[in-house]
This record gives structure tokens, C-alpha cells and sequence, in this order.
């Protein structure tokens, strides 16, 4: 992760449109954007579509970065790019039982694997579950590490709301988990 100072100045550069400015971003949150969408997809293609996506739109509006928490900025560029993606789609229930179904297999197949792979593939089938907006905030709070308060100015929610919805989204997680 790059120091706040390196990272201004890296925005900045990007701000002016240089190339190896928006290299070093990339390089810093690609991993971080492609595992969040990872995480919302359950699939390679489309979260390599989406953070592609991210990117061009990170190049698009850079400019209007007013400053700030980058990352709470980023992180919400990416929740409505994945917003988008289930609207243009019209598939987030498809979406969401398709994943939901391949994960069950996953886990009828996997049975002789480690105790470790199946607590994973029993977490993401859990997850699964969850409606989509608890699943967004909980990858956001504890996958991409943002903040609640980060959450909550990204969402225009205010911060109690965002914790009631996350407190109650994990709650629910736990009782699937048993």
C-alpha cells in the first residue's frame, strides 16, 4: 500500500493524465478491486469485466477526485459499477442462484478436501444467502477493509444505519454458519 503522501502524489500525476501514474494505481488496488468483485461475482470473467471497467472509469474521473479518502472513493466507484452490472443484466436473482448452485456442487464434490477448503466453500455458500445489499456491505467492511464511516458516506446513509445492517447481516451469517 503506498504511503498517503505517494499516493497524492500518484493521484495527482494520474489528475494530469500520466500514464505511469495510473500504472502505479492499478498496481496498488487491482488485487484488492479484483477480490471485491470476486467475492460479489463468485466468477473470474466477470470480475475481470468489472475491474477493467473500474479502471476505465478511474481514467474517466479522476478529475472530479475532490480529495478525501481515495479509497472510500474508489470502493464506491466499484459498488456502483457492480450496481450496474446486476441492473443492465437483469440477473441478480439468476445470478445469485446460479452461484448459489454451482457452490452446493462445489461442496457435494469437495467433501473429501480439507477441513479448511470446506469452512471457505461453506462461507461463500452462506454468504450466498444473504440478500445482495448485506452481502455488499459485509464484503466492504471486512474483505476490502473500508470503514464504516467510510461505508456509511459512500452509501449517504448515516454510520448507525450502516452498523445495524452489517451487526444484523453477520447475525444472520452466524445462524447459517451453524
Amino acid at each position: 500500500m503506498a504511503e498517503n503522501n505517494d499516493l497524492a502524489k500518484i493521484i495527482a500525476g494520474c489528475k494530469d493524465g500520466d500514464a505511469e501514474c495510473f500504472s502505479h494505481l492499478v498496481d496498488i488496488y487491482a488485487g484488492r478491486c479484483f477480490g471485491y468483485f470476486y467475492r460479489l461475482t463468485g466468477s473470474r470473467e466477470a470480475s475481470d469485466d468489472l475491474l477493467g471497467e473500474l479502471f476505465v472509469r478511474l481514467v474517466e474521473k479522476t478529475g472530479s477526485f475532490k480529495g478525501g479518502c481515495f479509497e472510500a472513493w474508489l470502493f464506491r466507484i466499484a459498488s456502483n459499477i457492480f450496481s450496474d452490472y446486476l441492473r443492465d443484466k437483469q440477473r441478480r436473482r439468476k445470478l445469485l442462484n446460479n452461484r448459489k448452485g454451482q457452490l452446493e456442487s462445489r461442496v457435494s464434490e469437495t467433501k473429501q478436501s480439507e477441513a479448511e477448503s470446506e469452512s471457505i466453500d461453506k462461507l461463500q455458500i452462506q454468504l450466498s444467502k444473504l440478500d445482495g445489499e448485506t452481502r455488499e456491505l459485509i464484503m466492504l467492511r471486512f474483505y476490502s477493509q473500508t470503514s464504516f464511516k467510510e461505508i456509511a458516506a459512500m452509501r449517504g446513509e448515516p454510520i448507525g444505519t450502516v452498523l445495524s445492517k452489517v451487526h444484523r447481516g453477520l447475525k444472520k451469517l452466524r445462524e447459517l454458519m451453524k
